[in-house]
């Protein structure tokens, strides 16, 4: 799939031809590489990865994914670039383009990324800043194309923090045509300019009751309500027991219903755990299609 932006930062940067493009291109490479393994469409490419927060699935699936296409990655963390040093955003993403054929950065403040972005001549790829996680979007929205075969007439519930996730996940929605209700409670709403952005393209609900929001729901996707750069235990209060995805609340959804998470998963805190190793439960498929998901876009950045 050829895409018109040079970065992905935030999923604005796609139109719905774009978005559903690369969906389908990572469904072809996930059969693809179950049949023969995927060709070597970035043979010689180098993708360097700078790591400010910890990663399982980012880091694993776009080093697997480079590897598998024919290139290489690169792994960094904060201190093993002059970033941690004082050198500047700038000079890093100028000595960088010199080096690698594309930049993925999981950040804390999404300005380092819009930073990079704007100084270097390669591709720069958001791995997850405090605002938005388009990678997780490709994935999730990979997913609910190979369970439901079409995005049409879909309903997501989300489910608890109005966070990065959420508000890749409204921009998904709407580049999509699905619809989406948000429950979160009072204070913890997505960007209020994501949302106005996407109301343009779908239908988006925002409510304080989850069983609201899960009514006719085909999708309940829900995410930790502690990040690492918020472990305040006050807040807890606010989500529990309300906000937890259990069984009640996904009978209140469609019979065949799915449950989505982005993991790590806090057990019996944001969700039960008989909710996430049930039947209806897609996690893990979802975990995998990271990688397949990382490929595409990664060719359709990185051009030969």
């Amino acid at each position: 799939m050829k895409i018109k932006t040079k970065d992905l930062l935030t999923l604005a940067e796609l139109n719905s031809k774009e978005f559903l493009g690369l969906i389908d291109d990572s469904i072809k490479l996930k059969k693809e590489l179950k049949n023969k393994g995927n060709k070597p469409v970035l043979k010689n490419k180098t993708l360097t990865m700078i790591f400010q927060k910890p990663s399982t699935r980012t880091r694993v699936s776009f080093e697997t994914g480079m590897f598998q296409l024919g290139g290489h990655a690169i792994n960094l963390s904060s201190d093993d670039t002059q970033l941690s040093r004082g050198e500047s955003v700038e000079d890093t993403a100028k000595t960088l383009s010199r080096y690698t054929d594309c930049i993925m950065a999981r950040v804390y403040e999404h300005e380092l990324l819009e930073k990079l972005s704007k100084y270097s001549t390669v591709p720069v790829i958001n791995g997850l800043s405090d605002t938005f996680h388009p990678c997780q979007i490709l994935a999730d929205f990979m997913t609910i194309k190979e369970k439901k075969k079409k995005f049409k007439g879909l309903k997501i519930a989300w489910i608890g923090d109005g966070n990065n996730v959420c508000n890749s996940m409204i921009y998904g929605a709407a580049l999509s045509g699905v619809s989406m209700s948000i429950a979160t409670p009072k204070g913890f709403e997505p960007d209020k300019n994501v949302l106005k952005e996407s109301k343009k393209l779908t239908d988006l609900e925002l409510t304080t009751d989850p069983f609201v929001a899960t009514k006719n729901a085909d999708i309940v996707v829900s995410d930790t309500f502690s990040s690492i750069h918020n472990r305040d235990p006050k807040r807890m209060k606010k989500f529990l027991p309300k906000y937890q995805v259990n069984s009640k609340l996904m009978n209140n959804a469609t019979k065949n219903a799915i449950f989505m998470h982005c993991l790590p998963a806090k057990r019996n805190q944001e969700v039960t755990s008989s909710v996430i190793d049930g039947n209806q439960s897609v996690v893990w498929d979802e975990a995998e299609n990271r990688l397949h998901t990382q490929k595409a876009l990664l060719a359709a950045l990185i051009h030969a």
